[in-house]
């Protein structure tokens, strides 16, 4: 079975056109003290996870399970580091001034703890300087505070207590809704447990880096497949594939007994090729029968669906390579 339309193309953090300081690097290891990318289009409804990697000082922004910004921080200096852990956002005050020191001000503040732990904007020298808070560009606490609700989740890992996939994520999001870790696993052909969330947005990761398809609805991943690449196929670049209102009057690839969906597809950050349209795509990239099936079920208007050719899992040990570290192409 063709994936057709199933195919979108986004090269992800990896490839989004970096904001900030004009001397940001693309590899998001690297951005300049203030640097950031927020591309939310990638993944426009869901849930929202954030994920503070204490080592890497750096946020990811997830949502629907998906990563739509990374920017750099400046976590809690020594003697006042900022605490590992799971918390939800307490309050969010978008003029907030300190009770503690001297009212200095916190910009788009968003409290995870009584005592003084906040995100917030704030200045970044480029190393752990605050109190204890973290601190975040100007512009991205902006923009992460336009789009997050009290309840929702802020992981702050750091590699002494939490698991390594949290403390270096990738593309997926390492933890659930809840914060707890995501289990990673995928050697079987595919699996599917949409009876356990029957409802919600859903988006769609191709990655060709790991040869597999990753379903994500309302923030839990709900299926995994294997994915057939063709000999010698390739991508580069990034586009994004959304999926639109009515049918066009040809087979769907994904079951040749429906119609074929109509999409809209759009380009984010720079491309070094032309994109692939979408029968190339469809001639090249497989899954299994039953696991296409599935998956041209619950896709809807506004379903959006990714494809990169890196993994969207962060690699093994024995790996250098990374989604959210990768160069651009």
């Amino acid at each position: 079975m063709h994936m057709g339309l199933l195919p979108a193309a986004l090269a992800l953090l990896s490839a989004f056109a970096f904001a900030g300081s004009p001397e940001a690097h693309r590899d998001s290891r690297h951005l300049a003290p203030g640097g950031y990318a927020w591309h939310p289009e990638i993944s426009p409804t869901g849930p929202i996870v954030v994920v503070v990697s204490l080592d890497e000082q750096r946020v990811y922004v997830y949502r629907n399970g998906i990563a739509i910004g990374v920017a750099t921080i400046s976590s809690g200096r020594r003697g006042h580091e900022t605490p590992p852990g799971i918390y939800t956002i307490l309050e969010k005050d978008r003029d907030h001034h300190s009770n503690k020191y001297d009212n200095a001000p916190m910009p788009y503040m968003e409290r995870l703890t009584w005592d003084g732990v906040a995100l917030h904007g704030g200045q970044l020298p480029g190393y752990p300087a605050s109190h204890g808070c973290v601190r975040l560009p100007a512009p991205f606490a902006e923009l992460l505070f336009s789009i997050t609700q009290r309840g929702e989740t802020v992981v702050v890992a750091h590699s002494s207590v939490s698991p390594a996939a949290v403390v270096h994520p990738a593309v997926l999001a390492p933890v659930s809704a809840l914060g707890q870790p995501v289990d990673e696993s995928s050697d079987q052909d595919f699996t599917w447990q949409e009876p356990d969330v029957p409802d919600g947005p859903v988006s769609i990761l191709v990655s060709i880096g790991d040869r597999r398809v990753y379903v994500m609805r309302n923030g839990v991943r709900i299926g995994t497949a294997a994915l057939d690449v063709a000999d010698g196929f390739a991508i580069s670049g990034t586009l994004l594939l959304v999926v639109g209102d009515g049918y066009d009057d040809r087979p769907s690839p994904l079951d040749p007994e429906r119609p074929r969906h109509r999409w809209s597809a759009y380009s984010i950050g720079s491309m070094t090729t032309a994109a692939p349209p979408i029968d190339a795509l469809s001639a090249h990239l497989h899954v299994p029968d039953r696991f296409a099936r599935m998956v041209y079920s619950i896709l809807a208007p506004g379903t959006t669906v990714i494809v990169t050719e890196l993994p969207g899992i962060r690699p093994q040990r024995n790996s250098t390579r990374s989604v959210l570290e990768s160069e651009f192409p």
